[in-house]
C-alpha cells in the first residue's frame, strides 16, 4: 500500500494540510500526519488544533514513498528551521522519493538549491526563494519527484495531483468528480 507522511509544524496552513490528508485517505493511501514538535497537538495558522498521528521520533520515515510540506506562516518558517525536517527532505530527494510542498513551503526546498533546474511554483511574491528553479505560475508543478503548488486556493488541485501520483489518473479523476471538483 502507498504511504505518505505530511509534516505538521506550529502555524501550518490547515486547508493545505488537511485537504491533502482527506483526499489521500479517501482513496486508501496510508497518510500519516507527523508533528515536528514533541506533542501530537499542533496548532495551525488560524488557531485550529489538529492531533497528529505521530511525532517525528515515533514515525517511520523509511517505508513512506512521499513527504508533504504544507505552507502557512509561521509553519513554513518552523519547517525550515527544523534540522530533522531538512535531513528527511534531503534523504527523500537522494533516494528519489516524492516530496510535495505547497504555498510558502517550496521555499524550504528552493533556498537549499533543491529545485535547481526544476519547474516549480510557490506562493506569490516568494518566487525569488526558488533558487535556480524554472519558476512557474501554474497551480501545480510536477518535475520528476518534486510536486509544488501555489497556496490555499490550489490545495484541491495539489491534493488531487498527489492522489494521481500515489494511485493513478483514473482514481484521481473519479475522486475529483465525487467531491464535485471542477478544474
Amino acid at each position: 500500500m502507498a504511504r505518505v507522511i505530511i509534516l505538521l509544524a506550529e502555524g501550518f496552513e490547515e486547508i493545505e494540510a488537511l485537504t491533502a490528508v482527506d483526499l489521500l485517505r479517501r482513496v486508501n493511501v496510508e497518510t500519516e500526519m507527523v508533528s515536528i514538535n514533541d506533542s501530537l497537538l499542533v496548532t495551525g495558522a488560524r488557531k485550529i488544533q489538529v492531533t497528529a498521528d505521530k511525532t517525528m521520533d515515533t514515525a517511520d520515515f523509511i517505508d513512506a514513498e512521499m513527504l508533504i510540506l504544507p505552507g502557512g506562516m509561521p509553519g513554513t518558517k518552523n519547517l525550515d528551521e527544523c534540522e530533522a525536517v531538512i535531513e528527511y527532505i534531503n534523504e527523500y530527494i537522494a533516494k528519489k522519493k516524492y516530496v510535495g510542498a505547497i504555498c510558502a513551503a517550496p521555499t524550504v526546498l528552493g533556498k537549499r538549491g533543491l529545485l535547481k533546474g526544476k519547474k516549480a511554483c510557490c506562493y506569490p511574491d516568494m518566487e525569488d526563494m526558488l533558487l535556480e528553479a524554472k519558476v512557474s505560475f501554474d497551480e501545480v508543478c510536477v518535475d520528476g519527484k518534486i510536486i509544488t503548488s501555489r497556496g490555499l486556493g490550489t490545495a484541491t488541485a495539489f491534493a488531487l495531483k498527489l492522489v494521481e501520483i500515489m494511485t493513478d489518473k483514473a482514481t484521481a479523476d473519479k475522486l475529483a468528480k465525487s467531491v464535485v471538483y471542477r478544474a
